[in-house]
């Protein structure tokens, strides 16, 4: 199934983006997806409803706007420099552990929702990377039994401003949480829509120009491990988001670095996950 979010910011309801490519409402279905909808039954019970439902059900007209795919997570975990060519990019050896750091919660947005390049910004950069959502609590889990603890997979675009991650006391959270620095989606990909999440293209464009061109084949942890190593330090909640890593191509990496400014535009996909566009525009 493809899991979406439509409506106005923070009263989103439930919807479908069924086979044939049409979005309905599954606000009949009661429930939005939330930890409570992925930590039981929900996918069932959504899965149920749907075939029972989805042919009457009120059809979502083109244009609305998409919330983020999940209700507000738990916390949105990130994976830095999990490709090697974007280590390299950062001039900095490709780690032999996950490096781990948080978002906010509050940067998360809908896929295409405006950047708001932050006050007193000057180097705001773009990600493209898969995300993972998690379907069932996790703590201490193996890298065998990793994957039945994931609901499905997203676009997401972790922006980063550069100065405030790394010249501001080296605490990367910091650069990674500003509002709206988290589009999610446009949509929830059960696991079962995606054959293998470690063989997707996905790309990232700046207004109109290609910046980063690669596949999650390139990714240094790959999805399982990930999950299990996250584990041994903190329980994933249903829901909680695992954003993977970047591969090479961001503004930071370029000689001179370019970063974004207002007027810009912002698109990217991942193969099978959809496409999302921001566009920039200045704080006020």
């Amino acid at each position: 199934m493809k899991l979406i979010r439509f409506g106005n910011p923070n009263e989103e309801k439930p919807g479908l983006i069924l086979a044939n490519g049409v979005s309905i409402d599954a606000s009949g279905f009661g429930q939005d997806y939330d930890e409570k909808f992925l930590g039981g039954d929900g996918l069932q019970r959504l899965a149920a409803w749907a075939e029972a439902n989805a042919a009457g059900a009120p059809v979502i007209e083109p244009g609305t706007r998409l919330g983020p795919c999940i209700a507000r997570p738990s916390k949105i975990v990130c994976v830095g420099l999990n490709y090697a060519d974007h280590a390299k990019e950062s001039g900095l050896e490709p780690p032999k552990e996950p490096i781990l750091f948080f978002k906010s919660t509050t940067s998360l947005v809908g896929p295409n929702d405006n950047l708001v390049i932050p006050k007193n910004s000057q180097k705001t950069d773009w990600e493209v990377e898969l995300a993972v959502i998690i379907g069932k609590k996790a703590s201490y889990v193996s890298e065998a039994d990793a994957m039945s603890h994931v609901a499905g997979y997203a676009l997401h675009n972790d922006y980063s401003e550069r100065e405030f991650q790394l010249e501001r006391g080296g605490q990367w959270v910091k650069g990674k949480s500003c509002d709206t620095f988290a589009p999610l989606g446009p949509f929830l990909a059960t696991r079962d829509e995606i054959a293998d999440p470690h063989n997707l293209k996905l790309w990232l464009k700046v207004n109109g120009v290609v910046r980063q061109n690669s596949t999650t084949a390139q990714m240094i942890f790959n999805v399982p491990q990930l999950v299990s190593y996250i584990s041994q330090f903190m329980t994933l909640a249903p829901g909680d988001v695992i954003s993977t890593g970047t591969p090479p191509g961001v503004g930071l990496g370029f000689k001179p670095p370019i970063f974004l400014k207002a007027g810009d535009v912002i698109e990217l996909g991942i193969e099978g996950l959809g496409e999302s566009k921001q566009h920039a525009v200045a704080w006020s």
